[in-house]
């Protein structure tokens, strides 16, 4: 029960940052990677202050050694570079350049009950399992 009020707490706070930083917008997010056109830096500073509680954060936890609802943490992830992380990160930024939306801000916007959102997600959800069944057949 800790773990999902843990959770739940943790995803409405990530939602209304979401929300309150325009980060929900797409026409926002799009202006950001605009670089050329009408460039809105407001999401830098966002994305700033993400990283400067977010970073000490996971530091702590790391030094701490288990997760807040005491759960082991999973092992750090691989710092290689390879193709397989160079093509999602590719595939990953195409596909937010088309949208202006990523995946937490899509799902934020289902609560909307535009159709967009709705496509994004779906998108999404069947790209991911195309990529797992890929996976199993390499």
């Amino acid at each position: 029960m800790k773990r999902l009020a843990l959770a739940t707490i943790a995803g409405v706070l990530f939602g209304l940052g979401l929300a309150v930083s325009g980060m929900t917008d797409p026409a926002k997010v799009l202006n950001f990677l605009d670089l050329a056109g009408q460039w809105d830096p407001s999401l830098a500073l966002v994305m700033g202050g993400a990283l400067a509680v977010s970073v000490p954060g996971y530091a702590w936890l790391r030094r701490r050694g288990r997760a807040l609802g005491g759960a082991a943490l999973p092992a750090a992830p691989s710092t290689r570079i390879d193709a397989r992380l160079l093509g999602g990160s590719a595939l990953f930024g195409i596909g937010w350049g088309i949208a202006g939306y990523c995946p937490g801000p899509a799902l934020a916007n289902l609560a909307h009950g535009s159709l967009e959102p709705v496509m994004f997600v779906a998108a999404l959800l069947v790209g991911s399992q195309l990529v797992r069944l890929l996976e199993t057949r390499a």
